[in-house]
């Protein structure tokens, strides 16, 4: 296997409960600095527009996220996966066919019972936001946030215990193939790491691997830790994870962490990039942070911006995951395209994997089937409902 991110490492782990013997190849140190996965944290949510396929198996992940808090604890451990709820607010009335109304619209038709804003509320609850700017939206108890970094590391500890044999520093460069089946992997060192199946889950070094071209792309967003003078108004409970009219400003974020750090991140189309170049948040993407916080955050312009990064999502066309069996190279199965929504589907995603590894039928693995003919120009529009 390829990869120690999110999706290697939970496909490794239920790959290893059915009993095969798993090599886990990654670059290294774990977790990587430079995967997605590892930040400070990542939103866990429910909400997907009209699209009840994600929204059912967000539903499945999130009972997921509860066990594995329920298991950490009986391990003497701390919960790495918050409840703090999801506000999702618009600067218009909601609409059909914006984000937040269809959101809000398939919550109710499944049963959940989200809470809906209005100016007074949202000045009463959640004083902070320029209530004369957002007007409309809800807040949505089931939902929030999990420590993503130190989630890989509970899972690489977990693959450990479970007999998967980890290579960090090993970055593959290659794949080995024999007679049109693909064998194996080549690293960097130019030893061949034999397998009878091999994994790809390489996130944004995916599509560079294996040569996918547009199917798999790398794009950056900027990601943005700040620590603001005053603690007590950016509480979970006065600030809980958000979305500030998302399809029109691309903004959402965390209440303050444990290091005292409010977490603000920029999903939209990205910028495409080399997963190896140097990357580092643009003057124009601080100056888009600085504009964002005078509209919505007044009282974050004095913090202190104590880190950047660009965040790097593996952009599949549509914008839905890619997890298939390659089609023209027996052997090898893909796992990426988590096109900058795929961390909350952290319990839900080995078994999706595994599934595909060993070609057992499911019935969800028609959405993240291989599908090079999709048109690139429709990621802009997933990009709407899948950050």
């Amino acid at each position: 296997m390829v990869g120690a991110g999110v999706f290697g490492v939970t496909a490794a782990i239920e790959l290893a409960r059915r009993g095969h013997q798993v090599t886990l190849l990654d670059p290294g140190p774990l977790p990587h600095p430079l995967a997605a996965s590892t930040d400070i944290s990542k939103v866990v949510r429910l909400e997907y527009a009209p699209d009840d396929f994600y929204m059912a198996l967000a539903e499945r992940s999130r009972d997921g996220w509860l066990n594995w808090n329920a298991a950490w604890r009986r391990q003497g451990n701390q919960s790495l996966y918050h409840e703090t709820g999801v506000l999702m607010l618009s600067r218009s009335a909601m609409a059909p066919g914006g984000f937040e109304h269809d959101s809000w619209q398939l919550l109710c038709a499944r049963g959940h019972r989200p809470e809906r804003m209005d100016p007074n509320t949202i000045a009463q609850r959640f004083p902070v936001w320029r209530s004369a700017r957002y007007v409309d939206g809800f807040y949505h108890a089931k939902g929030g946030h999990a420590e993503s970094g130190r989630v890989v590391e509970a899972l690489v500890r977990d693959a450990q215990a479970a007999g998967i044999r980890l290579l960090a520093g090993r970055r593959a460069v290659a794949l080995a193939e024999r007679q049109g089946w693909v064998a194996g992997v080549l690293d960097q060192r130019g030893e061949e790491h034999a397998a009878d199946e091999v994994l790809v889950a390489a996130g944004a070094w995916t599509g560079k691997l294996l040569g996918l071209g547009d199917a798999i792309r790398a794009t950056g967003h900027p990601v943005f830790h700040l620590r603001p003078r005053d603690r007590s108004w950016c509480a979970a409970d006065r600030f809980p994870v958000f979305t500030a009219d998302i399809a029109r400003t691309g903004y959402y974020g965390f209440p303050i962490n444990r290091d005292g750090v409010v977490k603000i991140g920029h999903h939209g189309p990205g910028i495409p990039i080399d997963p190896d170049a140097p990357r580092s948040v643009s003057a124009d993407q601080l100056a888009g942070l600085r504009a964002f916080l005078t509209e919505t955050f007044p009282a974050l312009l004095d913090a202190e911006v104590v880190y950047t990064r660009l965040c790097l999502y593996a952009d599949s066309q549509d914008g839905d995951f890619w997890i298939a069996r390659d089609p023209n190279r027996p052997g090898l199965t893909v796992a990426s395209g988590d096109s900058g929504h795929g961390f909350k589907f952290a319990p839900v995603l080995g078994e999706l994997i595994a599934d595909t590894v060993e070609a057992k039928p499911n019935p969800l693995l028609e959405r993240f089937r291989w599908r090079p003919e999709l048109r690139l120009a429709r990621v802009r529009e997933a990009a709407r409902y899948h950050g």
